[in-house]
């Protein structure tokens, strides 16, 4: 392709319209959905990146706050990832088999289950709270900071659920860009409004760490709003009308069966992740917020990443629909590919400028140390990570979610976390050991992906 050419694909990916990803040249298909995938995590990681960097303003004891919220919060999200994969997959099957009609009925179907998560997720998140930051291993000053915030997060979850639903939909629909303009909404107002509530501005009272929650909050209601928008008067792909509303119980129970699935293999993650940092609680509040820093930065490219592996994902969905496997797992080791160059030119930056990149978010010398110690160890598994991502998500575009849960569980939970205690606790390496693990365990998973993967059983899953 000339620099032309390629300017003209970026230029048609980001304008939309309708394309078919069934029949289009297997790279550019690819091209033409991950393009506006990409910069949509682009955008979520940024915003990760900006809204750590004024929590970091306020103080050690704010971050450690927030880095002991966040595997709750995942936690607690994983059932809205799990619904928003089946979303995804269902939707994308639809389009391929070109029943737009039905995949309007899933997409009605998947914003009740939404609405019903969010309103059991409020009330516990409003009622148990501290008791969750203290099972966490808060300090008494962290549990009164991380507290209000956590119940904003918590108690308004329903914007950031239907925010992750209503993406996927667009996501298996083809209609990527929708979800980039919606995040771009999202995210920038966000980074608007973090300083001004955090600090304060003008009549704008200080508000601290629950500023950070609010800010998050009015900027993904803005974005579900944009969303709901084009879902409802049919500027995309789909167009869900009234009658599309109604309860289609089978739907329903497929979503349902698939979305178990899904909310299985994420909640195993992201409870291994809360248990990490548990043991990296064990040490100081110092290590804790130099793994929150790490980690943000370690978002910052996993989440562009992401954003190709979605693009696979959709690819699987659509390809399997118009009964051509052989395209859709083409599509998949491209994919796989382009993400392991890309994550392990990171990784040697992360090697090399770990020491600049930390400096700029802390200036505690012991917070540094930690966070500059996480991402040099964890960088190491960063290229097998690029395998694990692509091939678990082609697994759920397929709509076989049982089979990544299976092999979340083995990696994290057999390997990863007692791993993590052994070296960290039991043979004194302290959070090193913690970091180690990490690698070690995500580089296991892409070597048993790539094992199931080309056994090829994810072709004949039905949904």
């Amino acid at each position: 392709m000339t620099i032309k050419s390629k300017l003209a694909t970026f230029k048609e990916a980001l304008n939309g319209g309708q394309q078919d990803y069934t029949t289009l040249h297997i790279r550019r298909a690819l091209l033409m959905l991950a393009i506006p995938m990409i910069l949509e995590m682009v955008m979520e990681s940024i915003f990760a990146l900006v809204d750590v960097y004024f929590v970091g303003k306020l103080g050690t004891d704010e971050v450690a706050a927030v880095g002991l919220t966040e595997p709750v919060l995942m936690m607690v999200y994983s059932i809205a990832l799990g619904i928003a994969m089946a979303a995804s997959a269902m939707v994308a099957r639809r389009v391929g088999e070109k029943e737009l009609d039905r995949a309007s009925i899933a997409a009605g179907q998947i914003i009740y289950l939404g609405l019903g998560l969010s309103i059991v997720i409020s009330g516990l998140g409003l009622i148990f709270a501290p008791d969750i930051l203290q099972m966490m291993g808060a300090t008494d000053t962290v549990v009164a900071l991380g507290t209000p915030y956590m119940r904003w997060l918590l108690g308004s979850n329903v914007v950031i659920v239907l925010l992750f639903l209503l993406n996927a939909i667009f996501r298996g629909a083809g209609n990527a860009q929708i979800t980039l303009r919606a995040l771009t909404i999202a995210n920038g107002l966000n980074i608007v409004l973090d300083p001004l509530l955090i600090f304060g501005i003008g009549p704008l009272p200080a508000m601290g760490l629950e500023g950070a929650a609010i800010a998050t909050i009015i900027g993904r209601g803005t974005g579900v709003i944009y969303l709901c928008y084009h879902l409802f008067n049919g500027t995309g792909l789909l167009k869900v009308t009234l009658a599309h509303m109604r309860i289609h119980w089978d739907v329903i129970k497929r979503l349902v069966d698939v979305a178990v699935g899904g909310a299985g293999q994420f909640l195993i993650s992201s409870a291994s992740w809360m248990f990490i940092v548990r043991i990296v609680s064990e040490f100081e509040e110092e290590a804790v917020a130099g793994y929150t820093f790490a980690v943000r930065v370690i978002i910052f490219t996993i989440l562009p990443a992401f954003g190709l592996a979605n693009a696979a994902a959709t690819m699987v969905g659509q390809n399997l629909g118009a009964d051509r496997p052989d395209r859709a797992e083409k599509a998949v080791w491209l994919a796989a590919f382009y993400n392991f160059v890309f994550l392990g030119f990171i990784s040697v930056i992360f090697y090399v400028f770990a020491l600049d990149i930390l400096s700029f978010f802390s200036q505690d010398e012991k917070v540094i140390y930690y966070g500059v110690q996480c991402l040099q160890i964890i960088c190491f598994g960063y290229m097998a990570f690029a395998y694990g991502m692509v091939l678990g998500l082609a697994f759920n575009g397929a709509g076989d979610t049982k089979t990544p849960t299976r092999v979340n569980l083995v990696a994290f939970w057999l390997i990863q976390i007692p791993l993590a205690y052994m070296l960290a606790i039991e043979l004194q390496y302290g959070p090193a050991g913690v970091f180690v693990a990490i690698a070690v365990s995500q580089s296991l998973l892409a070597l048993i992906n790539i094992v199931l993967f080309r056994q090829g059983r994810w072709k004949g899953t039905a949904i």
